[in-house]
């Protein structure tokens, strides 16, 4: 059996030049050895959530994505806090993939991680997402937390580029990687 982890990231952001993108893009080299992460499909291009158009079928990015995260071996949502919430477009991410079955993120270990320009990193939206996730039945990790606040002094032209917040979630990818165990 192998030891390799592969994870893959969900980001709550459409912006093309999001913070939370940025990091989540940065991810795959913080890594710890033994340890993929790649990145799921944008949730953008998922319809608004509606019975109707379920009843008609999946659309099929929700198919890919509830796949993808069903064969990873955890899933690494990185999102910003929108009115303190998470994203509609992550909502609405999740609002599919609540109805697929079997249920993708039922038992999948889950890292929330999420950035702010302002001082709380998106506290509240973590919040918010952990509280969606019980639904889940997924397992989400507590601790150490990524809640990266004044994130536009740690992101330049789309890197993550703040020695201080790489060590960390570096730390946190490793914690996570034992956590999936």
């Amino acid at each position: 059996m192998s030891d390799k982890k592969h994870f893959v990231t969900l980001v709550g952001s459409l912006r093309k030049g999001s913070f939370n993108a940025a990091i989540a893009h940065t991810l795959p080299e913080l890594a710890p050895e033994g340890v993929i992460v790649s990145h799921l499909a944008s949730p953008g291009d998922f319809p608004l959530y509606n019975a109707d158009l379920q009843e008609a079928g999946f659309p099929a990015a929700v198919l890919a994505m509830a796949e993808a995260i069903a064969q990873a071996d955890g899933v690494i949502i990185v999102t910003p806090e929108y009115n303190y919430s998470v994203p509609g477009v992550l909502k609405n991410a999740l609002d599919w993939l609540s109805r697929v079955s079997p249920a993708p993120f039922a038992g999948k270990p889950v890292l929330i991680q999420s950035a702010s320009p302002g001082t709380i990193g998106g506290a509240r939206a973590q919040y918010h997402l952990r509280q969606i996730l019980v639904f889940f039945d997924a397992r989400v990790m507590n601790k150490p937390e990524a809640m990266i606040g004044q994130v536009t002094d740690k992101v330049k032209d789309g890197v993550l580029t703040d020695d201080a917040t790489r060590i960390f979630l570096s730390r946190q990818l490793q914690a996570f990687a034992d956590f999936s165990r």
